[in-house]
């Protein structure tokens, strides 16, 4: 090129040059195309910044060995697109529109990557995922789906894996299911967004939420324009009082096994909550996010089997198979079906078809059903081995909820508050845990750090093979008692 300098008002120089000649050595039909993408490349990179002055497309053409044609066309569609500008008799410069992207990492995983030990609730152990059997079933569904299966998917879902749940969920959860009611979604995170913009189309603005709960809710329901309203919990579920008087028509719940303190709200209450529905003409949605896991009797049946036009029902395989599927059902009420659907119709036309076949194919052959069990036994196992951890490192430690789920709530004896003194030395000794505070909405005294004092400890476990628990909560131990000494 005839000048080295990429200042505004100069010619592009020797920088921009170098990033041009790969396109130049690519094959002679996809020189035009790589010489274009070249350009936008140095472009949006910034390398060839706003206000740069391009060399004439003769010079050019001479500089690269190419023809003029091929450079005046590329200058031509760039400028079409807005990458660059001329004007007659003034040349071509790069215009002012693009701005190169800035770049971050997201971090949305957990923040205990590093820890020596780690108790963050609500993953699974991704080991057990079935990867044999899934890939067995994946092969063979690819050779037997027709092609005709692959176009855009009923927004429901697939009828076969519609019908397949139905059946699952009649048996193992006691719900009342209709195939045609069935929604298949991308877990219950998107879930509770379709409820949300069904809710908010119907003038709602406010669900009410337990508190404690899942910290997902206020950004979930938010983005559907819908607010959150915190609602305290009792010995038997969310609390009647607070409910009745927030002025709410819309909870959502998790009475199978709360979400985080561990209660399964009792007989009485789930009848307090359906008739609290009817009276407001509202809805209860039901999160079953882990339902299928007791470990000291069989799992109380789904809510929504005693009302299914007042409960909203989600699940989802983020707990029994892997949550990276992304994959779990919505149960509806008819008076909302039609609206749902449509959302998710309009949100992303349909979950992929591949997958939902595929995990019909693993219902209706039994793989599922054997992969409860599986994950049955190691996670009911890995619980006992944590309950007595406990027991032996941290004495007059009290065990609090039901038997289930993958997390347990622990309170420690108030010699080892107050609850921050306790997480500096955690965090100090590498250990990620959480406690019950960092669950609750609402800033509230109380029981929240377990009474005077003390500490109240949401342990996961589920992703721990026992002799990591072990060896987590003698450290966890170690670091309490040293801190105490010091």
């Amino acid at each position: 090129m005839t000048s080295s300098g990429t200042n505004p008002g100069g010619p592009a120089g020797v920088a921009a040059w170098e990033l041009l000649l790969p396109a130049v050595s690519a094959p002679a039909r996809a020189r035009g195309r790589a010489l274009q993408e070249a350009l936008r490349q140095a472009v949006r990179s910034g390398r060839l910044a706003p206000g740069t002055r391009l060399p004439s497309s003769r010079d050019l053409a001479a500089d690269l060995g190419v023809s003029r044609g091929l450079v005046t066309e590329a200058y031509e569609q760039l400028t079409a697109e807005g990458y660059l500008r001329s004007g007659r008799g003034a040349g071509t410069w790069v215009g002012g529109a693009v701005r190169a992207a800035r770049t971050r990492a997201l971090d949305l995983a957990p923040r205990s990557l590093d820890a020596r030990a780690d108790f963050v609730p609500g993953t699974p152990d991704l080991s057990l995922f079935p990867r044999a059997a899934w890939g067995a079933a994946h092969r063979s569904l690819l050779a037997d789906l027709a092609h005709h299966d692959l176009g855009y998917p009923d927004p429901r879902g697939l009828p076969r894996l519609r019908t397949a749940l139905a059946g699952l969920l009649t048996r193992r959860r006691g719900v009342v299911a209709d195939p045609e009611r069935i929604v298949v979604v991308s877990g219950v995170a998107q879930a509770s967004t379709l409820l949300g913009s069904v809710l908010h189309a119907r003038g709602i603005r406010a669900v009410g939420v337990e508190d404690p709960g899942s910290p997902q809710h206020g950004d979930l329901y938010g983005s559907a324009g819908v607010g959150t309203v915190p609602l305290p919990l009792d010995d038997e579920g969310p609390a009647m009082g607070p409910l009745r008087r927030s002025g709410v028509r819309a909870l959502v719940t998790t009475p199978a096994h709360q979400f985080p303190t561990g209660l399964a709200c009792s007989a009485r209450r789930r009848a307090e909550l359906l008739d609290w529905a009817r009276r407001v003409d509202g809805f209860l949605f039901e999160d079953d996010y882990d339902g299928d896991f007791r470990y000291d009797r069989a799992p109380v049946g789904a809510l929504q089997g005693l009302d299914p036009e007042r409960v909203v029902y989600a699940g989802s395989v983020s707990k029994s198979l892997a949550p990276g599927l992304r994959l779990g059902w919505l149960l509806v009420p008819e008076a909302l079906a039609g609206e749902v659907v449509e959302r998710k119709r309009t949100m992303d036309l349909g979950h992929p078809i591949v997958d939902q076949a595929l995990f019909a194919r693993f219902v209706e052959r039994g793989d599922y059903d054997r992969q409860l069990r599986r994950c049955q036994r190691a996670y009911r196992e890995r619980r006992d081995v944590l309950a007595a951890a406990l027991a032996e490192h941290f004495p007059g430690t009290r065990l609090t909820g039901i038997a289930a789920g993958l997390h347990l709530i622990a309170d420690l004896p108030a010699r080892h508050g107050p609850e921050e003194r306790f997480l500096a030395r955690m965090s100090a000794a590498g250990v990620a845990v959480r406690t019950l505070t960092a669950y609750r909405h609402t800033c509230v005294g109380g029981d929240a750090a377990g009474g005077e004092g003390g500490v109240r400890l949401v342990l996961g476990y589920a992703h721990l093979p026992p002799a990591r628990i072990r060896a987590g909560v003698r450290l966890m131990a170690e670091a309490a008692r040293d801190g105490r000494s010091s």
